[in-house]
């Protein structure tokens, strides 16, 4: 029953604030205008940015609320949380002027939020041996660089996937609702409570940004989510990890992670940075055989979903 009252709490929050922020953006000019000279830009009229504020305020209120973390923990997910925030809030007001933010300051920013979250508990410790069950624990060093890796990875692949309407929202929403049924297998309420919440702010958001999107989340919501799918699986799946569980939470945000491991791969070897905005993603590629916006974004939950099924029957076949 709280599951179910926090994905209500946590979808009603953001329902509710959407309207009058996006209000707020029109006033202030805080929106992203189209461009005919980008392939990313396909939408036709001005859209408000604001959306990421009314899931960074859902998440918080309603974690407040169900989650019972010790306080260091609690302080670095939220407080790690406000600094993604602030700085893709930054970020779009940047891109709203027709200005790119610099890449270091947002890299720093978010590697300080993921070294917060390690500091405070929450870590990729080590796994299981597969063959005599003994458990590894990983040198410091390495549970630390796979830990700040892993969160500044995912807050990354999800913004990067947010570049058609509902695309991010609702794949945000696949994974956690996938990386959900984990930690209840497992038997993690934390990391459960979590994952539930954010689905909630994500389909909250999804009522508005389905096409065609009324609102944005932006940079700020976007690395926001991924943020926090991060630290979910953290916190959740990669928990007593044995070596094929692995594979679990990597799967369960396989078309962001799959995608944009190649995109970041084609790029390095083109010698463009990484942060570089293209239309190199799969749903620029889809669009450009002749697929139609929904077409592409139904296709990708599919595919998601299906990765999301793969890795709850990995989960159960263990």
């Amino acid at each position: 029953m709280n599951y179910l009252i926090a994905f209500m709490l946590s979808f009603g929050i953001v329902v509710a604030l959407i309207p009058p922020l996006k209000r707020a953006a029109l006033r202030i000019g805080f929106v992203d205008k189209p461009r005919k000279d980008s392939a990313r830009k396909i939408h036709r009229d001005p859209i408000p940015l604001t959306a990421g504020i009314a899931i960074f305020i859902g998440f918080v209120a309603v974690y407040l609320i169900f989650v019972r973390d010790t306080w260091a923990q609690s302080g670095a997910i939220l407080g790690g949380g406000l600094l993604i925030l602030l700085i893709g809030i930054v970020d779009d007001w940047y891109k709203t002027h027709g200005k790119e933010f610099p890449a270091l300051p947002k890299f720093l920013v978010q590697i300080s939020a993921a070294v917060l979250v390690y500091a405070s508990g929450i870590v990729f410790a080590g796994f299981e041996n597969p063959l005599n069950g003994t458990y590894i624990v990983l040198p410091v060093w390495l549970s630390f660089l796979f830990t700040v890796m892993w969160i500044f990875g995912v807050t990354t692949v999800i913004n990067f996937t947010d570049g058609m309407d509902g695309l991010a929202g609702g794949l945000s929403a696949i994974s956690g609702g996938t990386l959900l049924v984990v930690a209840l297998v497992m038997g993690q309420q934390g990391s459960a409570m979590m994952a539930v919440i954010t689905v909630g702010v994500s389909v909250g958001y999804l009522l508005f940004n389905r096409p065609p999107a009324k609102v944005f989340m932006g940079d700020a919501g976007a690395t926001f989510l991924g943020f926090i799918l991060g630290v979910v699986a953290l916190d959740g799946a990669f928990k007593q990890a044995t070596m094929l569980s692995l594979f679990i939470p990597i799967l369960a945000l396989g078309v962001p992670i799959l995608d944009n491991l190649r995109v970041v791969i084609a790029r390095m070897m083109k010698g463009v940075p990484v942060y570089q905005a293209d239309a190199s993603q799969v749903h620029y590629r889809l669009l450009a055989t002749g697929m139609k916006p929904v077409q592409v974004v139904s296709f990708l939950y599919l595919v998601n979903i299906c990765f999301g099924l793969f890795s709850i029957v990995l989960l159960l076949a263990q």
